[in-house]
């Protein structure tokens, strides 16, 4: 297995939030505007729009799926730099419940997916981020990850 090494300090940025409508929501926003701090906004196109919508979706999940009465759930966000891949965003969000593990839906069909009120958020980053998955997280929590390779639109 080889490793990268990056090529800059990562960034990171990390806040626990409510396990709420208002929590995700907040979500969102932190996340807008960390990555506009560290000068990931709209220029970088797909990948920025992707990275917003994977964050939201996750968010989601872990309010719907993750959450445990009195505890939030964890956005955690790091940009690196590496030779082979550029600059890279990794997302996680880390919620309460670590014996709900997320499973890709197998793809519905069209006449269930026409009445279906939600399952689509795994497919949605599973198509949008270039690598995700899961990681346990102490002691019955779990960490659900995506990763967006920036190309610089400008």
């Amino acid at each position: 297995m080889t490793t990268e090494i990056p090529l800059d300090n990562p960034r990171r940025h990390t806040i626990t939030l409510a396990a709420t409508p208002k929590g995700a929501c907040l979500c969102r926003a932190v996340t807008r505007r960390q990555l506009s701090l560290w000068g990931v906004d709209s220029t970088f196109g797909e990948p920025f729009h992707s990275a917003l919508i994977i964050v939201a979706e996750l968010a989601s999940n872990a309010i719907r799926h993750g959450r445990v009465p009195g505890r939030g759930f964890e956005l955690h966000l790091s940009l690196t730099t590496t030779v082979r891949r550029g600059a890279t965003l990794r997302i996680e969000i880390s919620d309460c419940r670590g014996d709900r593990l997320p499973v890709l839906p197998v793809l519905p069909t069209a006449r269930s997916t026409s009445q279906a009120q939600s399952g689509r958020g795994l497919v949605l980053i599973d198509a949008l981020a270039d690598r995700w998955g899961t990681l346990p997280r102490h002691p019955n929590a779990k960490t659900v990850w995506a990763e967006v390779d920036l190309t610089d639109a400008g």
